[in-house]
Parts: structure tokens; C-alpha cells; sequence
């Protein structure tokens, strides 16, 4: 996504007052929308990051920049400072109590024999499905059943 056309509007007017004729000078009989299309275009990695170019704008160099020195001049901006959240480790209460509040659901999800597949598998195969010999190896192993 390129940066907005109205950022590129107000970029240029900001390098013109700037710079004055040597900022104009530099695209002089080109298409002006073709011009700001492509700075657009360079500038598309600073549309979430705005106070980048804000900063580029702050530090300018002497003489006026094309759209890559100015793009290089943004990535050079300090990166803003990220809110950081707290952590603290968990104490051994805590995770008893967090533990005890899944205890009902852990049971009701458990089934009480956990063999219940193996012997759906072999009821599966006694009703007539086709399954494979792995299959039936695993199930009547789980079951201590010979075949």
C-alpha cells in the first residue's frame, strides 16, 4: 500500500518551502502526479509510521533530497519506545487455584476407560468395516486381546 497521495501533497509542499527552486528544479518538466506516484511508491513502508517521516522532515539535510536519500533519511528515525507490560512469574498457589477451575472440564472430557478407541475400532471391524492389520494390532494390544 502506498503512502497516501495527501502525505505526498503535503511532503512536497513542506521540501518546496524548504528548498525552493532546488527541490523543484530536480523534477522540472516531468508529470508531477507521476513524480509524487513515485515517491508514493519508495515511501510505502512508512504509512503506519508516520513520525518517521515527521523525523526525516525535522532533519533534513543541506541540500534537497530525491525520494531514495529521503527514504533512507526515514529509516534512520529512533524507533518510538514500546509500552512494556509487567510480568511476574506465577506462584505455585496461583497455579493450583488456575489448575482446580479446569478440573471439571478436564473430567468431563475424560473418558473414564481410556480404551474406548480401541474397542470402537474392533467394533468397527465385527460390524463389517474394513480396517487396516495396524490398525487392529493397536486395538486388540490396548485391549490385551489376541487375534
Amino acid at each position: 500500500m502506498s503512502l497516501p497521495l495527501q502525505a505526498v501533497d503535503r511532503l512536497f509542499a513542506r521540501l518546496s518551502a524548504t528548498y525552493g527552486r532546488d527541490f523543484a528544479s530536480k523534477y522540472e518538466g516531468l508529470d508531477q502526479n507521476a513524480v509524487k506516484s513515485s515517491w508514493a511508491h519508495e515511501l510505502a513502508g512508512f504509512t503506519g509510521q508516520l513520525d518517521a517521516i515527521a523525523w526525516a522532515l525535522e532533519n533534513l539535510p543541506e541540500r534537497a533530497p530525491n525520494v531514495i536519500e529521503f527514504r533512507a533519511l526515514c529509516r534512520r528515525a529512533p524507533t518510538p519506545e514500546v509500552p512494556r507490560i509487567e510480568h511476574s512469574p506465577a506462584g505455585k498457589e496461583r497455579i493450583a487455584a488456575e489448575l482446580a477451575k479446569l478440573g471439571p472440564v478436564i473430567r468431563r472430557r475424560a473418558p473414564a476407560d481410556r480404551r474406548d478407541w480401541a474397542r470402537r475400532l474392533i467394533a468397527r471391524h465385527e460390524a463389517g468395516e474394513r480396517l487396516t492389520r495396524a490398525q487392529m494390532d493397536m486395538a486388540r494390544d490396548a485391549l490385551g486381546v489376541t487375534a
